[in-house]
C-alpha cells in the first residue's frame, strides 16, 4: 500500500509540474513568439476587460475577459480576445 501511494504521489506530482509549467502556445494556428525576446514559452491567465458602466453599476462580472499569456524569459505580457491553444511538445 504504501509503495503504491508514492508512486501515485510521484505521477501526480509530476503531471502538475507539467500543466503548470511554461508552454508554447497558439492563435488562429500560428505559434505565439514573443515580440521582445523572440522566446516561445509562455504562463497563461485571463485578465478582466472592464468598462466604466459596468463598473459604476458594481456589475464587473458581466464584463468581458482576455486571455494573456505572459513570456517566461522576459516578463512581456501578450493579450487575445480569441481562444488561445496550448502545443503540446
Amino acid at each position: 500500500m504504501a509503495n503504491g501511494a508514492k508512486r501515485f504521489f510521484k505521477i501526480f506530482s509530476k503531471n502538475i509540474k507539467e500543466l503548470t509549467a511554461a508552454a508554447p502556445y497558439q492563435v488562429n494556428g500560428l505559434r505565439v513568439i514573443c515580440v521582445h525576446c523572440q522566446y516561445d514559452r509562455f504562463d497563461h491567465g485571463n485578465a478582466q476587460l472592464n468598462t466604466a458602466l459596468l463598473s459604476f453599476l458594481n456589475l464587473d462580472f458581466a464584463n468581458r475577459s482576455a486571455n494573456i499569456l505572459t513570456c517566461d524569459r522576459c516578463g512581456y505580457v501578450h493579450w487575445f480576445n480569441k481562444d488561445i491553444k496550448k502545443v503540446r511538445t
